[in-house]
């Protein structure tokens, strides 16, 4: 039965801008050549929110099963990009749809479930007055 989504668990524009700011972190569950800006697939304009760090949907799956990772070996891949049980993320992606296995991923790894952003980079670079950033950072 489809429930609506918890309203606490989505995020505006202005949180997703102020994210890096507050201590928390943007997760962006694109592909890492999205995220720098190499490739350009359906977006406006190339690259990711400032601030957010790359999180492919992908590598929270195993290789070979094609299904979750461990908790501990997810909890480390999350760690990797500066979360920790205490820190507030928002997740989003290209349209807010693969950032959703990255909430997923959060669960079976035991930590605070992220806000998902579901304008996501496509809505974010629709809107020319909004900063865009490219490359690794």
């Amino acid at each position: 039965t489809a429930t609506p989504w918890p309203a606490d668990r989505l995020a505006s524009e202005h949180e997703v801008a102020r994210a890096p700011g507050d201590a928390g972190v943007s997760l962006d569950a694109r592909s890492f050549e999205r995220f720098t800006g190499a490739v350009t697939q359906i977006d406006p304009r190339p690259g990711h929110i400032p601030g957010a760090r790359s999180a492919p949907w992908d590598a929270v799956l195993d290789p070979d099963s094609r299904r979750f990772r461990a908790a501990d070996e997810l909890a480390a891949h999350f760690a990797d990009r500066g979360v920790d049980t205490d820190t507030e993320v928002i997740a989003y992606c290209g349209s807010g749809v693969s950032a959703c296995m990255n909430v997923l991923a959060f669960e079976r790894a035991g930590l605070r479930p992220p806000r998902l952003y579901v304008a996501s980079f496509s809505g974010w670079s629709a809107a020319a007055d909004r900063d865009i950033a490219t490359g690794e950072g």
